[in-house]
């Protein structure tokens, strides 16, 4: 007997059936890997090789948090893609695949030709754009399951930073001339999920230590962080992106904790154009002498304990259903192949797309 449906109810059932597929859950994630060698090939050597204690451990981490579109930091880049590669091959035999790869060269190791540490040498790591043992090292790349539209990608990593409004640079003429304000780059880069195109935004701001009284360094990580708000607001030449979009990365900056001017990464997780939703771990460590919630932490250092440095902030009008830091307890096994893998801990948000 055939069955019969009214049109009424099969528009409404179709609708139901529309709504219940753009409901689908993706989950967005970063990670410091910590994927950053000594010198060029070799983190392509090792994973050839397959022997690599660390590499083994993040590959199978990575198995673990199936995201669907991850952004990794402190990876080493290279022309060819080809230690992209051969994490995506491995991770395919585990039964992840991300056919779909993205990298574009850092600033990190790429020398000004200035002696920008005032060492009275040239060529050194602290006189790169960003700081590197060579071109390359400790870079960005993106992994994913759905296409990037590559012609649609968006690159503002060669900003100088005295061209930022309100820069907080004060280099010498000759520096400013040259010095870029991205330690490691700004991405907009369009990922054609099956619901339309997702925006990521990608950074990885320089550490607010390892310089003098100065504050060299505090203050570029400030204007890094600041670079996305006035972005979002529309204050740069580029126009801000079409929602829906998602801000990830390393701030390395703790909003609450640690050294550094946390008034810029304060003023971004306030942007009426983001949500944080404050994804956090199970860890169960308490820091009485830090007054954020240790929970919210994604690193932890020996001396200084845990911070919050890393960063999922999807734009407003998107809806979470779930987040977390990918921090189990210490006697998990998963937890050892994380401390092996790198400091950092995984940040992810599961989103539906409107």
């Amino acid at each position: 007997m055939k069955t019969i449906i009214k049109a009424g109810a099969a528009l409404t059932l179709v609708l139901l059936l529309a709504g219940s597929a753009s409901a689908e859950t993706l989950r967005i994630a970063t990670w410091n890997v910590g994927l950053n060698r000594s010198g060029p090939g070799l983190l392509v050597q090792d994973l050839a090789e397959g022997k690599d204690a660390q590499i083994a451990a993040i590959l199978r981490v990575l198995a673990h948090l199936d995201a669907d579109v991850i952004l990794l930091t402190s990876v080493d880049y290279d022309r060819g893609g080809v230690a992209l590669g051969l994490m995506a091959d491995r991770l395919a035999a585990a039964g992840q695949d991300y056919p779909y790869r993205f990298a574009r060269r850092p600033n990190t190791g790429m020398q000004t030709g200035l002696d920008v540490d005032g060492n009275g040498r040239i060529g050194d790591p602290r006189d790169a754009q960003g700081f590197g043992l060579f071109s390359g090292q400790g870079g960005m790349a993106i992994l994913s399951r759905w296409p990037v539209a590559e012609d649609g990608v968006r690159d503002a990593s060669d900003l100088l930073w005295r061209d930022l409004p309100g820069s907080l640079s004060d280099d010498r003429p000759a520096l400013a001339e040259v010095q870029r304000l991205a330690t490691t780059g700004f991405w907009d880069v369009p990922v054609m999920t099956p619901e339309g195109a997702l925006h990521l935004l990608a950074w990885h701001a320089t550490p607010p230590v390892f310089d003098g009284p100065e504050d060299r360094n505090g203050r570029r990580n400030h204007d890094e962080a600041a670079f996305w708000r006035l972005f979002l607001d529309g204050a740069l030449p580029m126009p801000p992106p079409e929602p829906p979009f998602v801000l990830l990365g390393d701030g390395n900056m703790d909003p609450a904790d640690g050294d550094g001017l946390r008034d810029g990464i304060a003023a971004l997780l306030t942007h009426p154009a983001l949500q944080d939703p404050a994804p956090r771990g199970n860890h169960g460590r308490t820091e009485p002498a830090h007054r954020g919630d240790p929970a919210l932490d994604t690193v932890l250092y020996p001396d200084l304990g845990g911070l919050r440095l890393d960063y999922v902030l999807p734009s407003a009008g998107l809806r979470v259903t779930a987040s977390g830091v990918l921090w189990p307890p210490e006697d998990d096994p998963l937890y050892r192949d994380l401390v092996t893998a790198s400091r950092h801990f995984p940040v992810w948000v599961d989103i539906t797309l409107p």
